[in-house]
């Protein structure tokens, strides 16, 4: 029968690895909903400009709705999509999770929605 081999550089390197941790990240109530969205999505520049300009303002259970429709999409397959939410549209990147523009229902007159390819009513 033969000995095991022995390599030092490996037994230290294997004294030293850390477990991956098993435990969970606390799930505490967070007030900050802006925090919670640039967790699962995020607003694009222009998106964040054209909120602002446009004074669009969406709360926390609309913001969830907004996800929501994008998971659906992505779901589908969707890459690009255009997300209802009760007077507002957004456009986003289904993909990255990113809002990539937003008009208020006052503006949709005459808009045309280009490179798209779903449209998710929430």
């Amino acid at each position: 029968m033969s000995s095991p081999i022995v390599n030092n550089a490996i037994s230290q390197l294997l004294g030293t690895r850390t477990q991956p941790s098993t435990q969970s990240k606390p799930i505490g109530k967070r007030t900050d909903f802006q925090a919670i969205l640039t967790d699962r999505l995020k607003l694009s520049g222009h998106a964040q400009t054209r909120l602002e300009s446009r004074e669009i303002q969406l709360d926390g259970e609309a913001w969830e709705r907004v996800m929501q429709g994008v998971e659906k999409a992505a779901a589908k397959g969707a890459k690009e999509s255009l997300v209802m939410v009760d007077d507002v549209a957004l456009i986003v990147s289904v993909k990255n999770r990113t809002v990539i523009t937003a008009v208020e229902q006052s503006k949709l007159k005459d808009n045309v929605f280009t490179n798209i390819d779903s449209a998710v009513i929430v």
